[in-house]
């Protein structure tokens, strides 16, 4: 089953495309990795996805349910009572954290089981000390996210966005505002993550996840998906100038 399914999206911000006509389809447990230059419209794409920007054309479905279909040009989403039965279907973590500042750790991934999805307080309770054990951050619960460095607070993201049991979970370059040392824990996390099945969608520059982590990467420029592939090819053989071009850049080949 294809749990995130994406046909002939396009969007444009005052005028100027962004995204022009992509197509994606990501199966129950696969990792998805998107690679490619700034304002190739990688960000965009998994905003779209994640119903936090509006698609100009173009269809979304989640588990073959449908959230937005397109109509006369123009995509016509579902109503805002089924949107939001939806976007349970996602989890979301982002370069900035977003974590309630004035919460402690154990209520930021407690509030949303709770106030959202009906869980008691208990069971939310005790599966958020399970996640922040798996986490490595099992002393955490009671501190504020000011008292944590980066990592734990990306950490911390990806717990709460785990919670809430979501089918698939976007990251949005969820390293890029973290030192090395930093960046390696919380990749090591979402590796984890991978082996454990979780279906994944990942913006990154972190070409060593990419090509380590993922069933498939794909390479985006120019608001087009320009090349898709396994890994290896990916980056062994890339077929596409453009891709070969981006990937001799960053990797310094």
């Amino acid at each position: 089953m294809y749990i995130l399914e994406i046909d002939n999206l396009y969007k444009q911000f005052g005028g100027n495309p962004v995204l022009r006509g992509v197509s994606l389809r990501i199966a129950e447990g696969e990792v998805v990795s998107l690679i490619g230059p700034s304002g190739s419209g990688k960000s965009t794409l998994l905003r779209c996805a994640a119903l936090l920007e509006t698609m100009d054309r173009g269809t979304l479905r989640f588990s073959g349910r449908t959230a937005a279909a397109e109509r006369d040009s123009r995509s016509v989403y579902a109503p805002r009572q089924q949107l939001h039965q939806l976007r349970r279907n996602f989890g979301l973590v982002f370069q900035s954290f977003n974590l309630f500042p004035h919460y402690t750790v154990l209520r930021n991934l407690t509030d949303a089981p709770v106030r959202v999805a009906g869980r008691s307080r208990a069971e939310a309770e005790d599966e958020a000390r399970a996640l922040l054990q798996k986490m490595g951050l099992a002393d955490k619960a009671g501190a504020y996210p000011c008292e944590l460095s980066g990592g734990q607070q990306q950490r911390v993201s990806i717990a709460r966005a785990l919670a809430m049991h979501p089918k698939i979970l976007f990251f949005d370059e969820p390293t890029s505002a973290l030192d090395p040392e930093l960046t390696g824990e919380v990749l090591s996390v979402m590796r984890q993550l991978a082996d454990d099945g979780m279906t994944m969608l990942v913006v990154t520059h972190e070409m060593s996840f990419a090509r380590d982590a993922s069933d498939r990467t794909l390479f985006m420029a120019d608001g087009v998906i320009a090349e898709e592939g396994a890994p290896e090819q990916i980056f062994s053989q890339p077929q596409n100038p453009r891709t070969r071009q981006f990937l001799s850049g960053v990797l310094g080949r």
